[in-house]
């Protein structure tokens, strides 16, 4: 069942799911949760599809806020919301309203947010798009126990990564670090077959992907070896090397859903290592809505701290050209005296 209001506000939204529930024959909904997803026109067929997906698993109420900017001086000022409520097959498992804010009530969408969250529930914001670079000072997100950013949407990842470190919030978390739990499993799950000890790292993947960098980071931070960052052309994240005084132990995957283990003295094993969809990630990360420190750890360690980062610059190599150059210059000089 779909309903569309035009020129609405919260009030007449709330009456509308009431009596859409009474319609559809179910008035009483057990939602865990109230999902509020921040995107754009463009990325929000995804969005809403991933969050329908994962509400099989989390009945939830989702609000998806889309912020209509326009170019127009008169239609700035002019403000208005208009929602489309969605309730049985329309909404997945839950109950969905997409809200479109124009003029000057885009810049208040927590106003028109709050009086539709369920009451007792928690809260998970999820920005699919143009996440804040401080998530928990951002007004909607100060609302939730949970807040869900994607570096590996932003244009420049690892600087987004490096700010998400310095604003760091207990309840914050990125997509990037849910894509790598796999990788975190197998690996613990590989150390702890073995009694060695690890003295150094490798992890290597395509250049610019926030997951590469928080995998090398949790390694660094949880081994307290060195780490080297190498590249690779994908997709996504390839290997993870150990050196430890048993042998080398890697973990390699070339095509993106076949991974390799490889263990010194044991046969080598296939495992199922595939890259998974948003609504795969999104479900994660609703199972548990405690901070979470492994993460904190991780992100806090620092991209400078590692070897051979992506926008990390490695040491300089062009300085010894100029001080070459400057002998060069001075060589006629010394000569002139010598004479």
């Amino acid at each position: 069942m779909k309903t569309d209001l035009t020129d609405t506000t919260a009030s007449k939204i709330n009456k509308a799911l009431v009596e859409g529930r009474r319609a559809i024959g179910t008035p009483a909904v057990g939602m865990v949760l109230t999902l509020v997803i921040v995107t754009d026109e463009e990325n929000a067929y995804d969005a809403l599809k991933a969050a329908n997906e994962a509400s099989r698993e989390h009945p939830s109420r989702t609000l998806v806020v889309i912020k209509r900017v326009s170019r127009s001086p008169r239609a700035r000022t002019a403000s208005r919301l208009d929602a489309e409520v969605r309730l049985g097959m329309e909404a997945g498992t839950g109950e969905t309203v997409i809200l479109r804010l124009y003029g000057a009530v885009a810049d208040h969408a927590q106003s028109v947010v709050l009086p539709l969250l369920l009451p007792d529930a928690p809260v998970v914001v999820w920005w699919a798009v143009n996440a804040p670079l401080d998530p928990a000072g951002d007004p909607l997100g100060a609302l939730a126990q949970r807040r869900v950013t994607d570096t590996y949407s932003a244009e420049a990842p690892l600087r987004e990564l490096s700010a998400r470190a310095e604003a760091y919030t207990p309840g914050d978390t990125d997509l990037s670090w849910t894509r790598i739990t796999p990788w975190r499993s197998m690996l613990a799950a590989a150390l702890d077959q073995v009694d060695c000890e690890v003295r150094a790292a490798e992890v290597e993947g395509e250049e610019f992907n926030p997951s590469c960098e928080l995998l090398a980071m949790w390694l660094a931070d949880r081994l307290d070896v060195p780490v080297k960052r190498s590249l690779s052309a994908g997709p996504g994240l390839t290997a993870v090397r150990l050196d430890t005084n048993c042998g080398p132990i890697a973990l390699d995957r070339a095509d993106g859903s076949l991974a390799t283990l490889s263990i010194a003295d044991q046969p080598d094993r296939a495992v199922a290592l595939k890259r998974r969809e948003t609504s795969e990630l999104i479900a994660e990360e609703l199972r548990r809505l405690d901070p979470d420190d492994t993460y904190a750890a991780a992100l806090r360690f620092g991209l400078n701290r590692l070897s051979g980062t992506s926008e990390t610059p490695e040491p300089a190599t062009e300085q010894p050209a100029p001080a070459k150059r400057t002998a060069a210059r001075k060589a006629p000089t010394r000569k002139a005296a010598a004479k």
